[in-house]
């Protein structure tokens, strides 16, 4: 068994961003532009397989408690709205309507709800229920997180903090100290459920949210509403999920001028 002195460890992160980092264009930029090329040190097939595992704990646990899919018709409601986005993943990258996609629903009063890497959707029925959401506010959200698994966020967030030291143990673990299986569950569940996402994927979660409800059929502009919404319920800050920099005049502003930007694409799509 290898056994490495701490001090060696920023050597080692060093040489790791050397040898195994490399710049990936997740998506295509679609409508709204988003090409931001992105610094990536784990293989995404390892997050997509960390993801998968951690998703289904939380399902088995919820399934448990008698928590998963209480309500067929919002369930079903959810997943009509899936049906719809997913086939428009295919506009950001094309291997993303194939994704093995899940999608459930979480009895719980949060206002929450994610998308794992590799399509694993949860939401929470607090959401709909304390906010009273239409459909197209369900695209909105639903957009919005199946974006950052297009844009492989998770997957950055991991790289970034194997890079600053709170993934050293991740790193270890690809040098062949301890289990890589289960740090690597550790560090998606930090990235999905602690860490709060920076402002630059949230505006292109925001952004590409947008134009996926849009070429859904969904009208994007209730992507502000549903902004509207979520502040009202916590005092003019954003819950947990919405966690982030961005201020909320700003961030609507933001999603106003694109959602504008993807009228045409929805108006489109609602004459076909």
């Amino acid at each position: 068994m290898l056994i490495f002195k701490k001090s060696l460890f920023p050597v080692l992160i060093a040489a790791l961003l050397s040898v195994g980092c490399q710049t990936v264009q997740t998506t295509g930029g679609g409508a709204v532009g988003v090409d931001r090329g992105q610094m990536m040190m784990i293989p995404a097939s390892d997050i997509e397989q960390a993801s998968s595992q951690q998703y289904q704990e939380i399902i088995s646990e919820a399934r448990s408690k008698n928590l998963l899919n209480r309500d067929a018709r919002q369930v079903q409601r959810v997943r009509q709205v899936a049906s719809r986005l997913i086939p428009q993943t295919g506009n950001f990258r094309r291997d993303a309507p194939g994704w093995k996609w899940e999608i459930n629903v979480l009895k719980s009063d949060e206002l929450n709800a994610w998308c794992m890497a590799g399509g694993k959707i949860a939401f929470y029925s607090g959401l709909i229920d304390r906010l009273g959401l239409s459909d197209d506010e369900i695209a909105a959200v639903m957009g919005h997180e199946i974006a950052h698994a297009l844009r492989e966020h998770a997957r950055e967030r991991v790289s970034k903090s194997m890079a600053t030291g709170l993934g050293i143990s991740v790193a270890g673990a690809l040098l062949g100290v301890g289990e890589v299986g289960q740090d690597l569950m550790g560090s998606v569940a930090k990235v999905t459920f602690e860490l709060p996402n920076s402002r630059l994927h949230e505006t292109e979660a925001d952004r590409i949210g947008v134009e996926l409800a849009a070429r859904a059929g969904y009208d994007p502009r209730a992507a502000v509403t549903l902004w509207t919404k979520m502040a009202s319920q916590s005092s003019g800050a954003p819950p947990q999920w919405l966690s982030t920099h961005p201020s909320h005049d700003s961030r609507q502003k933001d999603l106003a001028e694109y959602a504008a930007r993807v009228m045409p694409i929805y108006e489109q799509t609602r004459r076909r």
